[in-house]
């Protein structure tokens, strides 16, 4: 399933030069995962319930086009990787300007971590099936959970 939101875009997402802030960019790909869980009847209250919540290994950014005051954009989102027992996942979002055209891709490697215990986990029974509808990415990968 193809997932992909519309955003407009706001005074405070820009710089002094007049083009999108780097760090808004990961802000409008944060926003498309919690609503992306959201779809898939994972909300913000399941996580409070369940007592987990979504962190980050890493977050790489790559611009390609700037994105203009006032413009509308896209953001998708694609699984690239995930381990067996989907405690560890990887998402990459496309970033597309207003005309269409690919203004910056976010790589983020992220797990599911136990709020109480403050320790990585495997998702509860509910979230099992969170990424089952995701699009793939043309280079998916299965996790290794190996310790180094």
């Amino acid at each position: 399933m193809s997932f992909k939101v519309t955003f407009a875009s706001k005074w405070s997402d820009f710089d002094p030069n007049r083009h999108m802030r780097h760090t808004a960019y990961n802000d409008y790909a944060a926003e498309v995962r919690v609503r992306y869980f959201r779809d898939q009847n994972f909300s913000l209250e399941e996580f409070t319930q369940h007592n987990i919540g979504p962190i980050l290994f890493t977050e790489e950014t790559s611009f390609r086009k700037e994105i203009h005051l006032g413009e509308n954009i896209n953001v998708d989102l694609k699984l690239s990787g995930l381990s067996k027992n989907n405690e560890r996942w990887k998402i990459t979002h496309h970033v597309f300007n207003e005309a269409g055209k690919l203004s910056a891709i976010i790589k983020v490697y992220g797990a599911w971590i136990d709020l109480t215990k403050r320790k990585l986990t495997v998702p509860p029974e509910a979230a099992r099936k969170l990424f089952d509808n995701a699009e793939r990415s043309e280079n998916f990968e299965e996790i290794s959970l190996t310790k180094n």
